[in-house]
């Protein structure tokens, strides 16, 4: 497979930047609102997202993960069984403003099934999800994202993939495209 660089590690710090702007315009202090990423991937899309924000603020931004494993529509047709990861959500949900957040949309079916994993901790006042990578004309769901780093038209042969300099040594955004994809959309 051939690999494009949709973000370098500049322009993902930057995007990263925009976004914390983009909430703090929303969320204004953050006093009744609160970032939980998805496992396992948006838990970095929030780590960094919190940092911005807590530079930007000068105060702390609640902030949690959440293992969204048995909400998964396809748990139990994988070859391979899921293994769950860990939720961290040591505050309440109640009546919050809630950001979820997540590497990449695609079909929607990950944020359904956080939305499900996320009501199991309660009734919050409103639920806005935020991506890095919007991955347009390929919903199987209708999700849709409020607050978006990039939008970036694909192929549903084609992957999207982002890389953390914690996980992968470097930060960035790729896209993986067969070789010979004659009909690649703009």
């Amino acid at each position: 497979m051939e690999k494009q660089v949709v973000l370098n590690a500049t322009q993902l710090e930057l995007t990263l930047k925009r976004l914390a702007h983009e909430l703090v315009e929303t969320h204004h202090d953050f006093q009744n609102s609160v970032l939980i990423g998805l496992q396992p991937r948006g838990i970095h899309v929030a780590a960094r997202i919190k940092a911005q924000l807590e530079l930007i603020l000068g105060h702390s931004v609640q902030a949690g993960s959440l293992d969204i494993t048995f909400h998964r529509d396809d748990f139990r047709r994988r070859e391979t069984p899921l293994l769950p990861s860990v939720t961290n959500i040591d505050f309440s949900i109640e009546n919050k403003r809630i950001i979820l957040l997540d590497d990449v949309l695609f079909t929607g079916r990950t944020i359904r099934a956080g939305l499900d994993a996320l009501l199991t901790f309660g009734r919050p006042s409103q639920v806005q999800l935020l991506t890095l990578i919007d991955r347009r004309y390929s919903r199987d769901l209708p999700i849709q994202a409020d607050y978006v780093g990039k939008t970036v038209d694909t192929l549903a042969s084609e992957r999207v993939a982002v890389e953390w300099k914690e996980t992968e040594g470097a930060d960035c955004v790729l896209l993986f495209t067969k070789e010979g994809n004659e009909t690649a959309q703009r």
